[in-house]
């Protein structure tokens, strides 16, 4: 545990964009598969082994397990790919902002499937700026998770779009509706001391070491967990479904980053949260209702996706 705990606070010292971890976004794909209607799993039966990592997810899985433990590890692909050799990152900041300009701004925008092997990391959030000590905003710009949920759960609908890249599209799907339901992947906070931003709380220290990497949104992005196993997702997955009920349909993926904005900005901005850069030290009382804000929204995010899915692939 302390080697995995280690491993992600090195990922996230070069990373701010990364949700949930792996056991969170598995989470939310495992909620979502209790709720899939029998024809969606039955095409996701069908979509799921073109992906690259198939043969790698299901090895020594039974045959009857095997679509809903890829349905489950699909989840992750989209970080996955962000340690693959084999993919590239385009854009500035390392990739997580999008090309501005030329053939790079276009390539930003396509929905190839699998031919493509660009990593894609301005895809995993919008980031709606505020501040409340009046810095000046700089607006987010296209493409973001918004753009790409809707272009995804189009093509995934659309019976003109190859399999191939209705497969892509699912493990993205997957993933950044997991991403817009993490706080942190809704907003950025503009401070005096932080005048571009703080990158969705990944400039917000938790500690004062100076090799300590902790940061607010690595904070919320562990309330899950940090395992990697798709036991643990199920288990998580029955642990946040106990005494709930089905939630009213939703279907807007601009109501669902708008929800993440307002909790972001009232209860993880919030005391022992100050108004700069930290570091700051958090609190029995703010860890604890961080966890129930969690468990609320990988509820939702998990029954959002399965209606998606069920929607698309009807």
């Amino acid at each position: 545990m302390l080697l995995r705990l280690i491993s992600v606070f090195v990922l996230f010292a070069a990373s701010p964009a990364f949700a949930w971890v792996d056991e969170g976004h598995m989470a939310v794909a495992a909620i979502a598969w209790r709720h899939l209607d029998p024809g969606a799993k039955q095409r996701v039966a069908t979509l799921l082994p073109l992906n690259p990592s198939y043969a790698a997810w299901t090895r020594d899985v039974p045959e009857a397990d095997r679509t809903e433990t890829a349905f489950i590890r699909a989840a992750t692909w989209p970080d996955e790919i962000k340690k693959d050799a084999t993919y590239q990152d385009d854009g500035p900041l390392n990739g997580f902002e999008a090309p501005r300009s030329g053939p790079g701004a276009a390539a930003s925008l396509r929905n190839i499937g699998y031919a493509d092997h660009l990593r894609h990391k301005y895809w995993h959030f919008l980031d709606v700026p505020f501040s409340r000590d009046r810095t000046k905003l700089v607006p987010t710009r296209p493409p973001n998770a918004q753009t790409q949920i809707a272009t995804f759960r189009a093509a995934l609908k659309s019976p003109k779009v190859s399999d191939d890249i209705k497969s892509y599209d699912l493990a993205w799907l997957e993933h950044l509706v997991g991403d817009i339901h993490q706080p942190m992947h809704a907003i950025t906070r503009f401070t005096r001391d932080l005048p571009d931003g703080d990158a969705g709380g990944g400039l917000v220290s938790l500690c004062a070491t100076p090799n300590c990497h902790e940061n607010l949104h690595l904070f919320w992005d562990m309330l899950i967990g940090t395992g990697d196993t798709v036991a643990a997702a199920q288990a998580d997955a029955t642990a946040i479904s106990q005494g709930r009920f089905a939630p009213a349909p939703s279907p807007d993926e601009k109501t669902w980053i708008a929800e993440s904005t307002a909790i972001a900005e009232v209860q993880v901005y919030a005391p022992p949260i100050g108004p700069g850069k930290g570091p700051y030290v958090i609190d029995d009382a703010y860890r604890a209702n961080a966890r129930v804000v969690a468990y609320d929204r990988v509820w939702l995010a998990g029954n959002r996706l399965a209606e998606l899915i069920n929607d698309a692939l009807k």
